[in-house]
């Protein structure tokens, strides 16, 4: 089932990729050109832009598997603007109006986009108070409060993950990581923040070696690899610090998990159908549906316990993507401890790991 639903896919994107060549190959190169002059170049040009606009984004929602009228209508705009640049202004006659509605279309979303994006700034103070005011973890509750403010968008959860990575880069200093019976670390027993520290290390010469080789043959491409290295710096030490001052936390009816920026995850207790405990001996497979949260070290390092899901629950990954698993993997400094912890809170028992064959 799979399978066919993967070759399914391919198809659909195969049937796009030949739409999108066929048109090039007809009003940019010498065949089509030859073809053209024995046609009804109206009727062809008709039957191009009902590629570009209509045919064309079914064929890429089909193959994403997301279809809302909005994108329809955004994936048409940019089907008119992209045959605005492929069929020459000679061809186009009469339909050349058509394709500057693309234009307008396309600026009209940008001006709500930036609308949205002034609305988020509008009510940051707002948002910050109710974050403030919220007893889950900083990295929980202002992405929460940010969702109960404005309007959820791919674009706010992108900025709001950026503003996260600012706050913990450089506004978290004095900030101290909750302890107590209801936290556990994830990365005191793991060499995860000095790999980060490599990788900070690595970006560092690199960039002293290589920008400045570069910067004699082309100063516009070692500007944005230097602006790329300082992303990159930044990143890494606020993921360091939101792993520090974000460990697992029992809190309310929830468990947060959290592995700096990259991913974290709230689970209500009744959403936990069973905890299995792995042997070091007889590491699970991967399998699809699962998310990790284990820190990063030299070497690969197996779960303590497996967490399975009565249904699929929401993780929030780079960028603010959202996607829903089926069960959780998790590797802690105090597994015992957690464990226990984690049975009292759900009234359930943890299975014992099988022994290895």
């Amino acid at each position: 089932m799979e399978k066919t639903r993967h070759q399914t896919q391919s198809v659909w994107l195969l049937l796009l990729l030949l739409v999108l060549a066929s048109n090039t190959i007809l009003y940019r190169t010498g065949i089509g050109s030859r073809v053209l002059e024995g046609a009804a170049t109206h009727g062809v040009v008709a039957g191009s832009l009902v590629d570009f606009a209509i045919v064309a984004p079914l064929l890429y929602l089909a193959w994403r598997k997301k279809f809302t009228w909005k994108s329809f209508l955004a994936g048409a705009a940019i089907g008119l603007i992209a045959a605005r640049f492929i069929i020459p202004a000679e061809s186009l006659g009469r339909f050349e109006t058509l394709t500057w509605a693309g234009f307008a279309a396309e600026g009209a979303l940008l001006l709500l986009e930036v609308c949205l994006l002034a609305s988020l700034f509008v009510y940051l103070p707002s948002i910050i108070r109710s974050a403030r005011s919220d007893r889950a973890p900083w990295l929980f509750s202002f992405p929460a409060a940010v969702d109960r403010h404005v309007r959820k968008h791919p674009l706010i959860q992108a900025i709001c993950s950026e503003m996260l990575m600012v706050y913990y880069a450089f506004a978290s200093w004095k900030k101290h990581p909750p302890s107590g019976e209801r936290s556990f670390t994830l990365h005191r027993k793991t060499s995860y923040i000095a790999f980060q520290v490599m990788l900070i290390h690595a970006i560092v010469i690199e960039t002293l070696g290589i920008h400045w080789w570069l910067h004699d043959r082309s100063l516009v491409l070692s500007v944005i690899l230097l602006l790329l290295n300082i992303y990159s710096v930044v990143y890494f030490i606020a993921e360091i610090r939101a792993v520090v001052l974000t460990p697992v936390q029992f809190d309310g009816d929830s468990l947060y998990l959290s592995l700096g920026l990259s991913k974290r995850m709230s689970i209500r207790y009744g959403d936990i159908a069973a905890i299995e405990l792995i042997s070091r001996d007889s590491p699970p497979k991967t399998q699809d549906g699962t998310i990790e949260f284990i820190a990063r070290d030299f070497e690969t390092l197996p779960p303590h316990a497996v967490l399975r899901l009565a249904r699929p629950c929401e993780a929030v990954l780079f960028m603010g993507i959202r996607k829903k698993y089926d069960q959780v993997r998790i590797r802690l400094d105090e597994p015992d401890r957690f464990v226990r912890k984690l049975e009292r809170e759900t009234g359930l028992r943890a299975a014992e790991p099988c022994p290895p064959r």
